[in-house]
């Protein structure tokens, strides 16, 4: 049952202001490479994850990937666990997302050797969760539901689980609407779980049928990568809908999207926001989101995400110390 705004509420009042970042280990080009055991850097993940604490931030957003699940089972909650654990020693919460349409390399996810990121492309190896051949086949939806069910219930009183994100851009990759039946579906399963934990997926496009997102979510989340004014606008009408709200995804420094400006504003409007990105690596999300699908750019001067460099030198220090401070502050 979707929780009563009274008890959302009540949830924002124990949590607190929540001040993190999308995880995604700098060895890994998506969430296949992330997860799977043969590429699972733990090594990394634990240096990583303690900068991230140390930086000031006290939770991560995590992507998960089904056909890992679908290929080495409990496997893969082991390797979860392992996360969290992790997560949980540099004082950190995690926020996993159990479905994704974001497709930039524009092919269905694949298990095994990934390909290597193409020079000068932002993110150019990320592939969806489950992926349409999957999402679009009947005779699957058993296996999906099974997903959902065994993440949610081995980790529904988990206090290392902070919110569950059910879907990354639903109708993304131009599915629209296609995705919302799928995105329905995992709101069901996921409550027949009964988790402690709120559900949420975000609104990420100005389209009427995004909104109806809302009407599903135990707490309102957002996507936004515009200048303040229009992200005021966004958050507005937001909170109309009376619910304790997350932005979990930001950051676009070259649209005016940025600590500077955002940060002071989601300290007041919302109850915290999770940028994109950490340490610049395999994702290559310093790019501009144009390189996507269109010229390649590997320097530009301006970052569009990430904080670090490889050899964990602040893309911009000054930032650095801003976000310390902030964080210190809340």
């Amino acid at each position: 049952m979707k929780w009563s705004v009274e008890k959302a509420k009540e949830w924002q009042q124990k949590t607190g202001w929540l001040f993190g970042f999308n995880c995604v280990t700098s060895t890994a080009v998506n969430s296949t490479e992330m997860w799977q055991v043969s590429t699972y850097d733990r090594e990394s993940l634990k240096r990583e994850l303690a900068l991230a604490a140390e930086t000031g931030f006290n939770t991560c957003r995590v992507f998960l990937q089904y056909l890992v699940w679908a290929n080495e089972g409990d496997g893969f909650l082991n390797t979860f666990a392992d996360f969290c654990n992790i997560a949980e020693s540099a004082g950190l919460s995690v926020m996993p997302i159990l479905f994704d349409d974001c497709n930039f390399a524009q092919k269905e996810p694949y298990l095994g050797v990934q390909d290597a990121p193409r020079p000068g492309v932002s993110n150019s190896g990320w592939t969806p969760c489950p992926g349409s051949t999957i999402a679009n086949d009947p005779s699957k939806e058993e296996s999906l539901c099974e997903y959902v069910k065994s993440i949610v219930s081995t980790f529904k009183g988990s206090k290392q689980i902070v919110v569950w994100d059910m879907y990354n851009e639903p109708g993304n990759n131009g599915k629209g609407i296609d995705s919302m039946s799928l995105m329905e579906k995992a709101f069901t399963w996921a409550r027949e779980a009964k988790p402690v934990q709120p559900l949420t997926v975000a609104v990420w496009n100005p389209a009427d049928y995004n909104f109806a997102i809302c009407d599903h979510v135990d707490i309102v989340s957002f996507h936004d990568y515009q200048p303040v004014d229009k992200t005021q606008e966004l958050v507005a009408r937001l909170q109309e809908y009376n619910r304790p709200i997350l932005c979990t995804e930001w950051l676009n420094r070259p649209g005016g999207n940025d600590f500077e400006n955002h940060l002071p504003m989601f300290g007041r409007e919302i109850m915290g926001a999770y940028h994109w990105g950490l340490i610049l690596g395999k994702t290559q999300t310093n790019l501009h989101g144009s390189t996507i699908f269109g010229e390649p750019d590997p320097n530009p001067i301006i970052w569009q995400h990430d904080l670090y460099h490889p050899d964990w030198k602040p893309y911009n220090k000054a930032e650095i110390d801003f976000i310390k401070q902030f964080a210190a502050k809340m």
